[in-house]
């Protein structure tokens, strides 16, 4: 009674509007003649509940009132009679679910506009060497695809860049496994339109190239170049122009490329013998820094960076020093750029390489996919990397093995993964409250 004494005592220095009309006047819309007098006073006990209970119905809000803290009751105290809470949502769990047909099942690299489709460029078509210009959109709130433009060129093993003001930068390429040498070609591509149109040429031919956006909007190319494959350069979107910038230490083959949070970019192992090394670009000197090697040379990896500013490096193989195949990789480890040093990131459930890593909304890692390589075997399985753990752990398996595949982030959280070693694009639900 002494906490009642007291909710009232706070009720009656509030000025609570009269709700008894309203109640009323709706309880008689809603019922029939002869249920109307019983629902009228059922109202009004519910309205008493909820004032005892310590709130009361303001137009469609609730005000919260204060109530002092006492100590919950003891086991053995009389039963209380407040209502059970509310039941959440049930949780879901984690699934993959096939999403419509791509047009052109070849496409090279996706990339996320601004408006949550999905742009897919270029690739190679069933004739070997000869590189596309076609180009599709994949809607997520429909799961179709579309064409759009074609390009103004043929791009394969080219890279693709969203621009701050949502244009697409799609940069080099040329023909796979021989034929022409790599591209000096640019182009542009405009969501609100549709087309493609040619922007300045690189300075040099790069294919099978890295690319990332830098914070002050310039675009970087690195490797992938004829001859030594260390040269790098700068697109400009203000201006429509490249210019070379200070080259990479190491010639590279495969390497991971990462834009750090202080707008430093990393970039990891890679070339044929499997290299450990690592080294920073500095936008601000244009010049690259050797740091301190990972644990293990890997080719084939993924980098991915994280909510805490560190990049989580997976997987990938290695070769011995005469370049044969030496091993696939289940490790990981983690990059910390405050203090440029690798700690060891715990194993994968699967070694895997070529596989795809996405960061979650929640900002964990999935991993998916990937092949044993050596045994030429696709994985289909999928794992879950929790940063604040330092585990990993076994999601969902797609729907068909993969290896060499792209996975894209859309902007309701799921993941899109679609190409090499499976015909049917997927789709990633992470579920709730798993």
């Amino acid at each position: 009674m002494t906490d009642l004494h007291t909710r009232f005592r706070t009720l009656d220095s509030l000025s609570a509007p009269n709700l008894w009309p309203e109640i009323e006047e709706r309880a008689l819309a809603m019922q029939p003649t002869h249920r109307r007098r019983p629902l009228v006073l059922i109202a009004a006990t519910l309205l008493l509940a909820l004032v005892i209970g310590g709130a009361a119905l303001v137009g469609s809000g609730i005000i919260e009132l204060p109530v002092p803290d006492e100590p919950s009751p003891t086991p053995s105290s009389a039963p209380s009679s407040a209502a059970p809470s509310s039941t959440p949502d049930q949780a879901r769990e984690p699934t993959w679910t096939a999403t419509g047909e791509m047009i052109e099942a070849s496409g090279e690299t996706f990339t996320l506009l601004l408006d949550g489709t999905v742009l897919v460029t270029g690739g190679f078509g069933p004739i070997p060497d000869s590189p596309l210009t076609s180009a599709q959109l994949y809607d997520p709130s429909s799961g179709s695809w579309s064409t759009t433009g074609d390009m103004v060129g043929s791009h394969g093993v080219h890279a693709a860049t969203r621009l701050l003001d949502g244009r697409v930068l799609v940069a080099g390429g040329g023909g796979f496994g021989g034929g022409d040498g790599p591209s000096t070609s640019a182009e542009l591509y405009d969501p609100s339109s549709g087309s493609w149109s040619a922007t300045g040429n690189m300075v040099e031919g790069h294919g099978g190239h890295l690319a990332t956006l830098l914070l002050d909007g310039r675009v970087l190319v690195a490797g992938g170049g004829s001859g030594s494959s260390t040269s790098a350069e700068l697109y400009d979107p203000d201006s429509g122009t490249w210019t070379a910038t200070g080259s990479m230490i190491e010639v590279r083959a495969d390497p991971t490329i990462t834009l750090l949070r202080d707008g430093r970019v990393l970039v990891a192992g890679g070339q044929f013998f499997g290299l450990g090394t690592a080294e920073l670009y500095d936008p601000d000197s244009g010049t690259w820094t050797a740091i301190g090697s990972m644990a293990e040379g890997r080719i084939g990896h993924t980098a991915t960076l994280l909510p805490d500013g560190t990049v989580l490096v997976v997987g990938g193989y290695t070769n011995d020093s005469s370049g044969n195949f030496a091993a696939v990789l289940a490790s990981a480890e983690l990059y910390d750029p405050s203090n440029g040093t690798w700690t060891a990131a715990g194993s994968m459930i699967e070694a895997r390489t070529d596989h795809t890593a996405t960061s979650l909304p929640d900002g964990t890692v999935l991993v998916a996919g990937g092949s044993d390589f050596g045994g030429g075997t696709l994985f289909a399985s999928a794992e879950l990397y929790d940063p604040s753990t330092g585990s990993w752990t076994a999601t969902a398996s797609m729907i068909e093995a993969r290896s060499g595949h792209t996975a894209t982030l859309l902007l309701d959280g799921s993941v899109l993964v679609a190409g090499a070693g499976g015909g049917t694009p997927e789709l990633y639900d992470p579920g709730r409250g798993t």
